[in-house]
């Protein structure tokens, strides 16, 4: 009996109770089975059933085929060097060796970072692609450019957020500022120039809030990433930047100072640096603190989406991860995926406000 058979205890008794004759014929010396024609009728039913059964039940049985198979590729919508490369690289490697597979980094920068977010917006949602960049680049995009290649709400979707921390702002040492208010009275006098990471990044939000704010003139001028960002501010290209604190640090030797941090609490490597809060900026800009999401296409299993945010967790509490942390002076760590969808609803519909309130257009 076939084995697909033998597991149907139903099936096995129909045909035990079947009326079975077998004869032998001396004349030809055959053995022949003999079966009345109502049951050799029940038998072809039954089988008949059967083979109907089996081709119903066949996909359901079949197994899925099991992920990952092949490399990850996490495109990075920056140049390497920066806060978000160094996390890709740093989780992609522990996700590697967990996963069994190699998880290849590759970056995609330009274009405010829509490059490499467009790739990963037209990729299979199978699980083998996914992006990585600054939250304003996917919360703010949509309302700082009128025209988009892809649709931030309906072609990706959000797996986790790996924490900023505080953002430093820095000067040139030649400024004779000491804080945030200092240098705005400098900059009313002085032609002044912020660098930014990203058009519409945090700080080109910042220079744009503090014109409005203060009646300056800052002009922002935008950067494929950190380092060269930072060493402009000191060379004295540019007056002002706004970013990561180990990209910071790089340069703080050379002629660059710190004069605030953002977010709600100060930097664990600058204790002694106010946040622009307690230097009496009262907007809700520099209170809030980003975060650089790991996205995938919307679409992706929710197991896969599920196992890269606990991965991710997982990560997190590994001795490179804290060290990463430490060199970055980032205090806190990425969410699993329901919290991350979570914070996502709540805080999304906040950077779009203070994107439509100021009203920057980038096309």
């Amino acid at each position: 009996m076939p084995s697909g058979m033998g597991s149907n205890p139903n099936l096995k008794d129909h045909l035990s109770s079947l009326d079975w004759r077998c004869e032998i014929h001396a004349s030809n010396n055959k053995f022949e089975t003999h079966m009345p024609t109502n049951n050799r009728r029940h038998v072809l039913k039954i089988a008949a059933t059967a083979l109907g059964m089996a081709a119903l039940l066949g996909p359901a049985w079949a197994q899925a085929p099991a992920w990952p198979a092949k490399p990850i590729k996490i495109v990075v919508a920056f140049p390497p060097g920066g806060l978000t490369d160094a996390y890709a690289r740093n989780y992609g490697e522990y996700l590697s060796t967990k996963l069994g597979v190699p998880v290849v980094i590759e970056n995609k920068p330009g274009a405010g970072a829509i490059i490499g977010i467009d790739a990963v917006a037209k990729s299979p949602a199978d699980g083998y692609t996914f992006v990585m960049s600054t939250s304003g680049t996917f919360w703010q995009n949509r309302i700082l450019y009128s025209k988009l290649p892809y649709n931030l709400d309906k072609d990706l979707t959000p797996v986790t957020v790996f924490p900023s921390g505080p953002l430093v702002v820095g000067i040139n040492d030649k400024i004779p500022a000491k804080n945030m208010p200092e240098f705005v009275a400098w900059a009313k006098k002085n032609p002044t120039s912020m660098g930014t990471y990203a058009p519409g990044s945090y700080p080109h939000m910042l220079a744009d809030q503090t014109n409005r704010q203060h009646a300056t003139s800052i002009q922002s001028v935008h950067y494929k990433g950190e380092a060269a960002m930072w060493l402009d501010v000191a060379s004295g290209q540019s007056q002002v930047a706004v970013g990561s604190f180990q990209a910071f640090n790089a340069m703080a030797a050379r002629g660059v100072r710190a004069i605030g941090v953002t977010g709600s609490y100060r930097s664990p490597k600058l204790p002694d640096v106010p946040t622009l809060t307690e230097q009496g900026n009262t907007e809700k800009l520099v209170t809030l603190e980003g975060g650089l999401p790991l996205v995938a296409p919307a679409g992706t299993p929710e197991s896969i989406l599920k196992r890269m945010a606990d991965e991710a967790v997982a990560w997190s509490n590994t001795d490179k991860a804290a060290k990463l942390r430490e060199t970055f002076a980032i205090p806190n760590k990425p969410k699993n995926l329901a919290d991350t969808r979570k914070d996502w609803e709540g805080e999304v519909p906040v950077w779009i406000k203070l994107a439509v309130d100021l009203g920057i257009k980038l096309d």
